[in-house]
């Protein structure tokens, strides 16, 4: 298409506003940023699994870019701030670190919408999303309970935000839920993927007793090190079984590619809003990977049980009496935490060992 110089000017100009201008006959341009690299196994992957839904959902009708291995901080407002320059209308920053720099460039670049995965903070054109993943960590921690022999399951942790301990919190109520004498340890490997890291955490866990195993970190190394001591693990964000076969129990896993979907038609209709989405087992976008043989059956059988519950309404994960790690009853029987409260965990449930580090 040739362009006028009256209207390569009226262009340079909106741009400078930060104006994003699409035409009609123009592909619909979606960015993403990743914080690790899209074969982490992990939460990259998962994200890059969502893109590749929506290229296949949309065909031609979009354009979708992304990078990965973007640091938080710095790293990423430049990222987010040079697809936003570069004409993507929709742009999805997908770690908790992105959320101020998300904000920040979207201030200036405000016909662009862009999509927070696991914030708090919105603008008029910035939403924020996230999965219930606690749903299927208390499930997981339903197995793990009734599996441990030694009562010692190990938890490698990323960093101490609300997020993760949330995680914690629903892994730790389900597995003392299935057997009062467990004790959840945690070690922080203060990384979202650093495979060494994750592994070295792993194996300090085993030496402690733990004979079960799960994470929140983004790499399949929990896997692999509980596999190469023929151990028990239980991964998160995707399918980790081809990392450790016999070790692998399940995972926690997310299906971004309907969220997505959702937001990239509401774009291309025109009505898109800034909102918190906070979809889980009930939606289909939290659920739990194929359940490993080693399972016994009556435990599988509960695990179906207490998801349909949960897919249903009827039990919610922090329903009360839950304890804190003194034994004080921090929710009494026939309550439930509401969703401010788990957006906000700042402390351990009955059954973790050790002080929750300052974030």
């Amino acid at each position: 298409m040739r362009l006028n110089k009256l209207t390569q000017l009226a262009m340079t100009a909106a741009l400078a506003l930060g104006a994003n201008i699409v035409s009609a006959d123009e592909p619909l341009k979606v960015g993403f940023v990743y914080v690790g690299p899209t074969g982490d196994a992990g939460w990259s992957y998962g994200h890059d699994q969502g893109r590749k839904y929506i290229v296949e959902k949309f065909g031609d009708k979009i354009e979708t870019n992304y990078v990965e291995s973007v640091a938080e901080g710095a790293d990423s407002e430049r990222v987010i701030r040079q697809l936003a320059a570069k004409g993507h209308d929709l742009i999805f920053t997908t770690s908790f670190g992105y959320m101020n720099p998300t904000l920040k460039v979207a201030k200036r670049f405000k016909k662009v919408k862009f999509e927070h995965a696991t914030g708090y903070k919105r603008g008029k054109n910035t939403g924020t999303y996230f999965a219930r993943a606690y749903q299927g960590r208390y499930l997981t921690g339903l197995i793990a309970g009734k599996m441990t022999k030694t009562n010692v399951i190990g938890y490698v942790a990323s960093f101490p935000i609300p997020e993760v301990i949330r995680g914690i919190n629903a892994f730790t109520k389900g597995a003392v839920e299935a057997n009062p004498d467990v004790t959840v340890k945690v070690v922080w490997a203060s990384t979202w993927y650093d495979p060494a890291k994750e592994r070295e955490a792993a194996e300090t866990l085993m030496l402690q007793g733990a004979d079960i195993l799960t994470q929140h970190t983004d790499s399949a190394a929990v896997i692999q090190a509980a596999e190469s001591k023929g151990n028990f693990a239980i991964g998160y964000h995707s399918d980790m079984s081809a990392y450790g076969a016999k070790a692998h129990l399940t995972s926690t896993v997310h299906n971004w590619g309907p969220l997505y979907a959702e937001k990239v038609q509401a774009v291309l209709d025109g009505t898109w809003k800034s909102e918190d989405l906070w979809p889980g087992i009930a939606e289909g976008v939290t659920d739990l990977a194929p359940l490993n043989d080693a399972i016994p059956a009556d435990v599988k059988a509960l695990v179906a049980k207490k998801k349909q519950a949960i897919k249903d309404g009827t039990i919610r994960v922090f329903d009360g009496p839950i304890f804190d790690q003194s034994g004080k009853e921090v929710v009494p029987a026939g309550s439930s935490l509401d969703d401010g409260a788990l957006k906000s965990f700042n402390w351990y449930v009955k059954g973790v060992e050790g002080q929750l580090p300052k974030s």
